[in-house]
């Protein structure tokens, strides 16, 4: 068992009050973790100043070689973490043992954060638009045409409070430390482990400890103390959580995806040489994660879009964590999968609303201490269904008869939007609808992200505000 302590501004902190991290299915401790309260928290957002200057004193240049170095040693170093030694192939196991999800989904998780690290340099370039990372480091830069163009700076380092379902959104805030701009980060409750090991690997690689905090363990206290004490945060969670930061230009809110597949009126009548792409928008991930879609929307053709894709997602079964074809994960909290089973039963009721894999065996798969949900096809036969955007935490999908006239107003929010069409007006409305966050003009599965471009937010204009400054002379 590993003991993580919580880590102030580089130190590390034994606290007295210690919470365990168990594996999803034995309950053996896998992990301590150290907890601190909110009150510790708030002192410490005091010195985030520090952290900055520790970061300010290095080159924009260096400290992006070492962070591409620390890739390297993130996806294949032993690192010091917590009190022992670890090896890529401990941090993938212990991933996979607290969070329920199967080994073959930690290792390409590890190869995405390990990819963002690696390039930064490129993905700054096109984050920033091809700013120089010398004129966020001064404070203004003549960026061509002799004009002198200038960026503020919103906080002294990030706050963010990390989830447990998906390890690839960390790629969302390791570019800050490049930005010169330290890390206080919450990991999630029973996946402590990335942030830790990025930790680590920068640290080996030359970035100065005193510019990271982690504060692990359960205490729902330690989330807000980060969202109320640093000036800029990022947050992860359900709808609750988005509703109770919209309008806060203080936190960046990462909430449920809904992102769809939708076909044009000119392209419908090819639906079958997509239900690959569809399968894998729906499944990839094990269908945890904010880019899988949750419906598909067609103007016809959907019984038989819905039929083809029950036939390839329905019967796939629960298989071990460490399978090589395990793609869905455990729900490790006890009567959760129960409860979104009976949730789904409860939709499928409703007029118009068909489960089409119901014929594939059970959906609600138990294994105590935890649960697994199997792949589930809803054909909504109406574009007014009530459920037809409804999310969840396994690969489920609705399926979504609607004219394309309507299409646009029944999806509603949508982080990514694969539309299968060449209609050049259609394409014009998409491009448009200021509800969707990323749009994919074509046959793209909605999880194949380019980390050159950002799919929910944009890190440099969260972080930095641009604003009017003169030389004298220039």
């Amino acid at each position: 068992m590993i003991e993580l302590k919580a880590i102030r501004w580089g130190e590390p902190y034994e606290s007295l009050e210690v919470d365990e991290v168990n594996h999803f299915y034995t309950g053996e401790p896998v992990a301590r973790v150290h907890c601190v309260g909110a009150g510790i928290i708030q002192r410490d957002a005091k010195k985030a100043v520090r952290a900055r200057k520790a970061l300010q004193a290095i080159p924009p240049a260096e400290l992006v070689d070492r962070l591409k170095k620390a890739g390297e040693l993130f996806e294949s170093g032993t690192l010091a973490v917590g009190d022992g030694k670890q090896s890529p192939d401990d941090f993938i196991a212990q991933q996979s043992a607290t969070t329920g999800m199967p080994v073959a989904m930690c290792k390409a998780n590890v190869t995405k954060n390990a990819f963002v690290l690696k390039n930064i340099d490129t993905i700054l370039d096109c984050l920033t638009r091809g700013l120089s990372l010398d004129t966020l480091a001064r404070g203004y830069g003549d960026e061509g045409r002799g004009v002198i163009v200038s960026y503020q700076a919103q906080c002294d380092a990030l706050g963010a409070v990390l989830p447990s379902n998906s390890p690839g959104v960390h790629t969302l805030w390791l570019p800050v430390i490049a930005l010169q701009m330290g890390l206080v980060l919450k990991p999630g409750k029973s996946e402590p482990w990335t942030p830790y090991r990025v930790y680590a690997a920068m640290v080996e690689a030359g970035i100065p400890p005193e510019t990271f905090c982690l504060y692990p363990g359960a205490g729902a206290d330690i989330g807000g103390a980060i969202l109320s004490s640093c000036r800029r945060s990022m947050i992860f969670g359900g709808p609750q959580t988005v509703a109770q930061y919209a309008g806060n230009d203080k936190v960046q809110v990462h909430g449920p995806g809904f992102s769809k597949v939708i076909f044009g009126d000119d392209c419908v009548d090819d639906w079958e040489q997509h239900v690959d792409l569809l399968v894998d928008s729906v499944y990839r991930n094990g269908g945890r994660s904010c880019l899988n879609a949750s419906s598909v929307y067609a103007s016809r053709h959907t019984k038989e879009i819905a039929e083809a894709m029950a036939a390839k997602l329905g019967p796939i079964e629960v298989l071990p964590p460490d399978n090589p074809e395990a793609g869905l994960a455990a729900f490790t909290i006890e009567g959760a999968a129960k409860a979104i089973w009976g949730s789904i039963e409860s939709d499928a009721e409703a007029p118009g609303v068909t489960d089409m894999t119901s014929k594939y065996g059970d959906r609600l798969v138990e294994r105590p201490p935890v649960a697994y949900l199997r792949p589930v096809v809803l054909h909504h036969a109406s574009h007014e269904s009530e459920t037809r955007n409804k999310e969840q935490m396994f690969p489920m999908v609705n399926v979504v008869e609607c004219p394309q006239a309507k299409m646009l107003s029944a999806m509603g929010t949508t982080l990514i939007c694969s539309a299968i069409t060449n209609d050049e007006a259609f394409r014009r409305d998409l491009i448009n609808s200021i509800d969707i966050d990323r749009l994919n003009l074509g046959p793209i599965p909605t999880p194949q992200v380019d980390w050159l471009q950002p799919h929910e937010g944009n890190l440099i204009e969260f972080l930095y505000r641009s604003r009017a400054l003169q030389l004298a002379g220039a």
